[in-house]
């Protein structure tokens, strides 16, 4: 019996996740998931913080930053690369 051949768009429909989406930190772009309703996700792996609309039922998009959180990421991350400047 021949192997049957899926179409691109075929083989594309099966890697879709739904209800996922990828963090936005360049450096990061785990996947994320938030429950219904929901309006804001953190990231586990960088502690980043997302904004989500709900476009319809399980189908999350991210709006944006949480600032306050953001901002307390850039300014750890700037103490730290102060604190290694001056120890050089």
């Amino acid at each position: 019996m021949a192997e049957e051949k899926l179409s691109t768009q075929e083989a594309v429909a099966q890697t879709r996740t739904y209800g996922q989406f990828r963090c936005l930190n360049p450096s990061c772009t785990s996947r994320l998931s938030a429950q219904p309703g929901q309006a804001t996700v953190k990231c586990a792996k960088c502690g980043s913080e997302w904004r989500i609309a709900w476009v319809k039922a399980g189908f999350p998009r991210v709006r944006g930053p949480v600032w306050e959180t953001s901002e307390r990421l850039a300014d750890e991350a700037m103490a730290k690369k102060m604190a290694e400047k001056e120890g050089k």
